[in-house]
């Protein structure tokens, strides 16, 4: 098979392998001569189009050509037009119960109640990690808690401590912002200091910054004050370094005696997440996360979607998967205040593919939208966060957040997903703050770089059966969720980035 039609109702189709002008193709019962070369992942025209007509693709326009094409042609971004513009109303139109189902997947389901090997805190939640993090209110002391972090690993080492993974997690916030952006920080810090997948946090402060230990304190509620430990540095006599070592040196005794047992697939919070797509995110991996995510919310878990900015031209279909009109309400907020967003700075809603994305057979947002979208599966939307708020709600849910890698990723974390899986065709070695599992969207990718990459979904075009893959796929997570590391953990690439969307001072 060279190409693939994904839609009935498509006027392209995908190329699986790079094809050659004067090659012949079948297709629905006709033939096709390619009229261009054509790269693998990238779109073939299978009609004639005139100016302004839309391109087909997943069954919904994508775009717009630019100019008249023939059967048989190269489509790419330089011929497709976006169709998004500004602000937009929309209206309720719930789907029914048949399409928040996919009963062919739904046979793939075990009925058996799954686990996985995690640690339960003392306020009832679960984390999947049990490290010992450190992190700064204010970049001003990112010095000190990189070399905290050090310092405890050299000491573990020398004396042959229980292993436990130390992470410290520097930014560049926390004092001369306002407002909004201000809080922003303070949300995600404070959600990252109370995750479940850390045994121990210590809290560094220097003491002048804008956001003051003492405040940031309460923002906590009730915490526990035996496993999280503040220190402010101007008030410390003497060495903050060797203070903030007796400290780790507590926490970490603390934390080393925490043992794993059997938790119930159900509490498990996944965040869904794509970067660097390609032609083929739609195809392989992305559907793929969409089976994975409708098979954790029939286990009574929980999936978040976010990247907003890759909902726009797909947004309808999550719409109309609201459980409540109130929710549809929110999702529609959760749209056009990003919409807005975009507008208030000058920018056009349209124009976000990369050129990562562009070289990859990605043409318009709509194509990206449609194709990012699917990582939720058919399940309907239980829950709708802003950005920076912590997971209340079990199913899907959405959140508000930007499309960037580091900042969305870090967002699903700070909602309170334990682990983020992340599909990609143009590869990327990154991780933040919670497990960062890799999933490549063709084979060539996870063949050259296979320290980045975690499973490869690219054998779904290859001929693997869907169902093949899925069992291996929700395996391999269950198994990451018991103590796998990821490459992103192996490789020590773990780190934050915050949401900057206001005035610096």
């Amino acid at each position: 098979m060279k190409i693939i039609k994904i839609n009935p109702a498509d006027n392209v189709a995908v190329a699986i392998e790079p094809l050659k002008a004067g090659e012949t193709i079948d297709i629905d019962g006709q033939h096709i001569t390619l009229n261009n070369d054509v790269p693998a992942g990238h779109k073939i025209l299978l009609s004639d189009l005139v100016e302004g007509e839309n391109v087909i693709k997943y069954g919904y326009p994508i775009g717009h050509v630019r100019q008249s094409h023939k059967k048989g042609d190269w489509v790419c971004h330089d011929h497709i037009k976006t169709n998004l513009s500004g602000l937009l109303n929309y209206e309720y139109q719930p789907v029914g119960k048949a399409e928040l189902t996919n009963p062919a997947y739904e046979e793939w389901f075990t009925k058996e109640e799954l686990t996985f090997q995690g640690y339960r805190r003392k306020n009832g939640e679960v984390g999947i990690r049990n490290e010992v993090w450190i992190v700064p209110t204010v970049g001003c002391v990112n010095g000190i808690v990189n070399q905290l972090a050090e310092k405890l690993k050299q000491e573990v080492a020398s004396q042959s401590l229980t292993p436990l993974r130390i992470v410290a997690y520097p930014h560049n916030y926390g004092c001369s912002q306002l407002s909004e952006d201000h809080e922003n920080t303070r949300k995600v810090l404070r959600d990252l200091v109370l995750h479940p997948n850390a045994g121990a946090v210590l809290v560094v402060g220097l003491g002048c910054e804008n956001n003051q230990p003492d405040q940031f304190e309460q923002l906590l509620g009730d915490y526990d004050k035996e496993r999280i430990r503040f220190m402010v540095s101007q008030k410390v006599e003497g060495d903050e370094v060797e203070e903030g070592m007796k400290i780790l040196r507590e926490l970490y005794a603390i934390a080393s005696k925490d043992k794993r047992e059997a938790i119930p697939l159900s509490e498990l919070r996944v965040g869904l997440k794509c970067g660097g797509s390609d032609g083929f995110s739609g195809i392989t991996a992305n559907p793929l996360l969409g089976v994975f995510s409708d098979f954790i919310v029939s286990q009574g878990g929980t999936t978040v979607l976010t990247e907003v900015p890759e909902m726009f031209g797909a947004e309808t279909i999550l719409m109309n998967r609201c459980e409540t009109s109130e929710l549809f309400d929110e999702t529609v907020h959760l749209v056009n205040d990003f919409k807005q967003y975009f507008l208030s700075h000058g920018e056009p809603v349209g124009e976000n593919p990369s050129p990562g994305n562009k070289a990859g057979g990605i043409s318009t947002l709509e194509e990206k939208a449609l194709g990012c979208t699917q990582k939720c599966g058919k399940s309907a939307v239980k829950g709708v966060l802003p950005y920076g708020d912590r997971l209340s709600v079990k199913g899907l849910n959405l959140l508000s957040a930007p499309g960037n890698d580091l900042v969305a990723s870090t967002a699903l974390a700070s909602s309170g997903c334990h682990i983020v899986l992340f599909t990609t065709g143009r590869g990327t070695p990154f991780g933040t703050f919670v497990p960062t599992l890799k999933v490549s969207t063709n084979s060539t990718l996870a063949k050259n770089k296979p320290t980045w990459i975690d499973f490869n979904a690219g054998t779904i075009v290859e001929g693997e059966p869907m169902v093949e893959v899925f069992k291996r796929f929700y395996q391999k997570v269950i198994a990451i969720a018991s103590s796998e590391l990821t490459w992103n953990e192996k490789k020590n690439y773990q780190e934050i980035a915050i949401f900057k969307n206001g005035v610096t001072l």
